[in-house]
């Protein structure tokens, strides 16, 4: 691989003034005005068309990008949620329907043909995809469902509890459940469970809004459930909602049985009778809890130390981005759920959002995060922002491949090679236990869209099914049945961007992969990684998953091989 430069430039502008920024409709609309009314009379002509397109493009995301980072980063200054409502309300709908136009100006053009086909074929197909989908009258839904997707974080943010007289968000108590003291972790379980439960009718009237509005959207489109509408806006081209069902059975085949064995590995190194949820994350007395990081400036540090040994492009990605201020790490009362890498398309660095609180998780969530961004980075050359507009299933290869690669660096964050193994295993465990979460919500998606109409007890009872043909037997929940029944409201996903899940388990296959190639050839596997990545979106997945050296393979088959060799990798550090 050609040696990769971090320093990220922003994106000249050629189309629009240098200054100009967004504010209102009326300031962007002379620049859709230009380009509806522009003549095209060559191919020449047709390609510095689709420039200028690409740029307005990116100046546009950027800005929308930033109003959602800041909204997210503090979720209690009504300003920034108006600034971010302003834009979703009034300045986004304009834009789908004048995209609209441009998509059909551009392919009803003759010199299309003369177009890069192999270059230009995915670009082209998610405009002709755009135009199938497009309808006026989901325009005002959508932009109400881009507001309402906000509020889970709103709902979410504002969740603490007193542990020891102290206030702590969900996240930073999670680390109690990690403690020796059985009673302690019960106690932070069930304080935990509680919080959530008293917004347990604010969420299901959001979701129920939302499933509805989502409904009304698919059946405007033509499609019987928002399901298959969905399958086709997020351009699932290569494969179908079969091969999910496939995958759950897989699931239960194949990950299941090596999660039994985790769990009463687990209840024998505790010494307990029986293995409750809260004990899942504990270490056996006298075993201090893994605390790989205090703040979140020494967890950027560290990870750049990670990342330089693992290649030193890698680190100068997240000191670039430290540079401009595109971290945000720690967990805050007011700050929104989760984690993410947010692509800036114009100035080409992206931001981490995150909520450490000084776990393993963290680590993982970290360099999680940071494979994504190193995709952004590695992707931002390429000439138009469509081209950057890659599949999430190898978004989430990028991410999750950079979880296991930068084990062999994990020693930057533990001092005895004892600490640095119970990691290690740690996140091995993880890489398994992880599927069946992804099953279920994938399954419960399925379920719920495909019964639009069904009642908020008849959601709590098939969700309750669902989540106990994915746990456990090893697992006694004997008496949480009120816990459990709301467990999915946890998962911002099922608000902010549904159908957005099997990805997760699709890509894990690949990061799997990823790591088999790695073990044997650490860097002809890093370059596959760079490769496929640097491509963005000008492929099809399947020749994404070829540029990284994979199959593109969701068979049980398949899985099982994977599960397998993850299995034997797990019981070497055991040993």
């Amino acid at each position: 691989m050609t040696t990769m430069n971090a320093d990220i430039q922003k994106l000249p502008r050629h189309f629009l003034p240098a200054d100009f920024t967004v504010t209102a409709w009326n300031t962007l609309e002379p620049y859709f005005t230009d380009l509806r009314d522009r003549n095209i009379g060559s191919a020449e002509e047709l390609q510095q068309w689709l420039k200028d397109a690409s740029e307005l493009e990116a100046v546009i995301s950027e800005d929308a990008c930033w109003r959602q980072i800041r909204m997210t980063c503090d979720t209690e200054n009504k300003q920034l949620e108006e600034a971010f409502n302003f834009f979703m309300m009034e300045i986004q709908p304009k834009i789908q329907e004048w995209s609209d136009l441009l998509n059909r100006k551009l392919v009803e053009n003759p010199f299309v043909k003369d177009l890069d086909q192999d270059a230009y074929f995915t670009y082209l197909r998610n405009v002709r995809k755009s135009i199938e989908l497009f309808r006026p009258a989901n325009v005002p839904l959508q932009a109400e469902l881009n507001v309402e997707a906000q509020k889970f974080g709103m709902v979410a943010g504002k969740m603490t509890v007193q542990v020891n007289g102290e206030e702590f968000t969900l996240q930073q108590a999670a680390r109690f459940l990690e403690d020796s003291d059985r009673g302690l972790r019960e106690d932070v379980y069930r304080k935990i469970a509680d919080r959530r439960l008293q917004d347990k009718e604010t969420l299901d009237e959001l979701f129920t809004s939302m499933l509805q509005k989502r409904h009304q959207i698919a059946v405007n489109a033509g499609f019987d459930n928002y399901r298959d509408y969905r399958f086709r806006e997020l351009g699932r081209f290569d494969y179908t909602k079969e091969d999910c069902f496939k995958f759950q059975e897989a699931v239960k085949l194949h990950v299941m049985p090596l999660v039994d064995q985790i769990y009463r590995t687990k209840k024998k190194q505790l010494g307990l009778d029986t293995l409750r949820p809260w004990d899942i994350d504990a270490e056996p007395a006298g075993t201090q809890p893994l605390r790989p990081f205090r703040t979140g400036e020494e967890l950027v540090e560290k990870t750049i130390d990670c990342f330089t040994r693992l290649r030193p492009f890698f680190a100068d990605c997240l000191r670039k981005m430290k540079a401009l201020g595109h971290l945000d790490l720690e967990s805050r009362k007011g700050k929104a759920p989760g984690g993410y890498n947010c692509p800036l398309a114009e100035s080409g660095a992206p931001f981490i959002f995150m909520n450490a609180a000084g776990q393993l998780d963290d680590v993982t969530t970290m360099v999680h995060e940071g494979g994504h961004a190193i995709h952004s980075f590695l992707a931002h050359p390429l000439e138009l922002n469509g081209f950057k507009e890659y599949p999430t299933e190898i978004a989430e290869v990028a991410s999750m491949s950079m979880e296991l690669f930068s084990m062999d660096h994990w020693d930057v964050f533990f001092d005895s090679p004892e600490e640095l193994r119970r990691a290690r295993t740690q996140q091995l465990e993880r890489v398994i236990t992880i599927f069946p979460w992804i099953a279920t919500i994938d399954k419960f998606q399925h379920w719920a869209y495909e019964h639009p109409q069904h009642t908020v007890e008849e959601r709590r009872a098939k969700w309750s099914e669902i989540l106990n043909e994915f746990t456990s037997s090893e697992l006694d929940v004997t008496g949480l049945e009120e816990y459990r029944a709301y467990g999915w409201q946890r998962q911002l996903h099922l608000f902010e961007v549904p159908f957005y899940y099997i990805e997760y388990g699709i890509a894990q296959l690949g990061a799997i992969g990823l790591w088999q190639q790695y073990k044997a050839n650490p860097d002809k596997a890093l370059d596959n990684y760079e490769q496929a990545l640097s491509l963005g979106g000008t492929r099809t997945l399947p020749q994404l998953f070829a540029a990284a050296g994979l199959v593109f393979d969701l068979s049980p088959d398949h899985i099982r091989g994977l599960m397998q060799f993850v299995d034997q990798e797990l019981n070497h550090l055991e040993k």
